[in-house]
């Protein structure tokens, strides 16, 4: 049988701890045991723990072999700002499937209302990432930045950024990627329902991104970013 992964929330020699409320989970919701053995993931790698202590806030473990090295994908996702359920469906499957950083990203179309909430979402937003993370065995969460402004995104570095844009009918993800996005990190940035306003995707060209769509059928923003993801993860694996 697999045994349940957890991420450490702390790393100290060869103990890692669970804190705060993941530590209650695992204390009461579980009923966890000293003795008892998991998979406990650390940004060194994923190890073999055995809890040896366990407190209200605090579950101790000690570690023993390495069972894998973390060795993550270099993607990173900027998902403009979208209704609150349908953002985090899609940080939900782009964590499963591998990415290591999502960026909020308020739009010019980005609805007023949610690019004003949205800084109050981070927290909720992150305790998803942590437990996608641990629901499909990944050995380290993805960092889940502030919301940021379009033109602080178009400046972050990459090696390759390209720029998804369902207008762009002469270059197509898949064919983008095969330029040689493996040779370092990636950053694809999606736009919200609408898309991006002229004057935005022009910013992206002039900042040097690539644009590139999915193709002629028109997706909705959080579909769009779910089958980017998948295509970048296949080519970059």
């Amino acid at each position: 049988m697999t045994r349940r992964r957890w991420l450490a929330d702390e790393v100290s020699g060869n103990r890692a701890f669970l804190l705060g409320p993941h530590a209650e989970h695992l204390a009461r919701v579980l009923r966890a045991r000293v003795g008892q053995e998991f998979e406990i993931a650390t940004p060194e790698g994923v190890h073999s723990g055995r809890i040896i202590a366990i407190h209200p806030d605090r579950v101790e473990f000690q570690l023993g072999d390495r069972i894998e090295t973390t060795k993550p994908l270099r993607l990173t996702a900027a998902i403009s700002i979208i209704r609150f359920d349908r953002m985090e469906w899609a940080i939900e499957k782009c964590i499963e499937l591998g990415i290591v950083r999502i960026v909020p990203v308020i739009a010019r179309r980005t609805d007023s209302h949610l690019a004003r909430a949205a800084a109050k979402r981070v927290e909720r937003w992150r305790r998803i990432a942590r437990e996608s993370s641990e629901q499909s065995r990944r050995g380290s969460p993805p960092e889940i930045c502030e919301p940021m402004k379009l033109t602080d995104i178009v400046s972050i570095p990459a090696g390759t950024r390209i720029v998804l844009d369902e207008s762009e009918h002469g270059m197509l993800l898949k064919e983008a990627l095969q330029g040689g996005a493996g040779s370092g990190d990636l950053l694809l940035a999606f736009g919200p329902e609408g898309g991006w306003t002229p004057d935005e995707a022009q910013l992206f060209r002039k900042s040097g991104w690539i644009a590139a769509s999915l193709g002629r059928t028109i997706l909705r923003a959080e579909t769009a970013a779910i089958a980017a993801v998948s295509i970048a993860v296949s080519e970059l694996q």
